[in-house]
């Protein structure tokens, strides 16, 4: 197909999108980005974690997509005493017919939301492991395939609150995006307590997208044409994180280890979504600078002294995009 071609049937099949966007305004207030970053993984069948302090409608976004897609649903609340069983589901032994049958899990739904993930321990971190890279379940000696689409939308308080765990490494790299949520401005938050401060607060949403529609705008979303220039862009990105002395010198003792081959895909394929919700068939640098810090902050790994000395991923991420030339 040419770039034309591609563009009109962008325009035919992102229709849904718009609608998804107006039905969750109608219960989400100043949280347009969100709603983006959401949307952007549902495209790329990529994970998303979402972090905030608690209160800051994490949740209430997920459930609100999940109002808007004619898909299943399921929710789990992380706590410590929470095991992979519960998750994943098990075998059960059946004196009938003295065997063992699967009973699975409701990790086998199209949207799961990990609330509060980092409340739970290692063990039942890493259960999702499989589950989220792979699509599927193992359970004895048999693999389960999950349904399509399949997303894990992941919230978290930040890590110095009480009773959190350290997401693994391995786990972090699943997710296509981490998402900071931040607090309302002053005139957002006049609007939130105009519309939720009552007894009952209206959080529906009408359903205005198929599973078929999303796989079609997957589809399409994998069309969307990068010029070589900006490919290398991308690269430069990556190679920026790993060796940092290149571009910036002192951040090469803040950063201890850069972002994996995982950052180079899936910054560009977050990249080509975001170009199709704009409505082009091309991505254009901006859609790379607009969705680095998501798709990398949760990448780079920095060191003791960047941390004593307060230095965010974010910090570094913009120190070193300042240094790259843009096509």
């Amino acid at each position: 197909m040419t770039i034309e071609e591609i563009q009109a049937r962008i325009a035919a099949s992102s229709q849904w999108i718009q609608a998804v966007k107006t039905e969750m305004a109608q219960v989400l207030v100043g949280q347009d980005a969100l709603v983006d970053r959401l949307l952007i993984g549902l495209l790329c069948n990529g994970h998303i974690l979402l972090e905030g302090v608690p209160g800051l409608a994490k949740t209430l976004a997920v459930k609100a997509l999940s109002g808007c897609l004619h898909t299943t649903f399921a929710r789990f609340q992380f706590t410590p005493d929470l095991l992979p069983a519960d998750l994943l589901g098990t075998m059960v032994y059946h004196p009938q017919t003295t065997s063992f049958q699967p009973k699975l899990g409701p990790i086998f739904n199209n949207l799961i939301l990990a609330d509060e993930i980092n409340r739970a321990p290692a063990k039942v971190q890493s259960a999702l492991l499989e589950a989220m890279q792979e699509r599927q379940v193992t359970l004895g000696d048999k693999t389960y395939q999950l349904p399509q689409p399949f997303l894990v939308l992941a919230t978290q308080n930040p890590i110095d609150q009480e009773g959190t765990y350290t997401l693994p490494e391995a786990q972090l790299d699943r997710f296509l995006l981490k998402v900071t949520v931040d607090y309302p401005t002053p005139e957002e938050e006049l609007i939130i307590l105009d519309r939720m401060a009552t007894s009952q607060p209206q959080y529906q949403t009408k359903t205005s997208a198929s599973p078929e529609q999303i796989a079609h705008s997957r589809e399409l979303v994998n069309a969307v044409y990068i010029d070589p220039a900006i490919r290398q862009y991308i690269v430069q990105i990556i190679n920026a994180t790993r060796e940092p002395a290149k571009y910036d010198a002192p951040l090469k003792n803040l950063i201890r280890s850069g972002a994996s081959p995982r950052g180079t895909i899936n910054l560009a394929l977050s990249a080509r979504a975001r170009a199709f919700m704009a409505g082009r068939a091309f991505v254009i640098p901006q859609d790379v600078k607009d969705m680095a810090r998501d798709v990398l902050r949760h990448r780079i790994l920095v060191t003791y002294e960047a941390e004593a000395e307060n230095v965010t991923t974010d910090t570094i991420i913009d120190r070193l995009m300042a240094k790259i030339p843009v096509p």
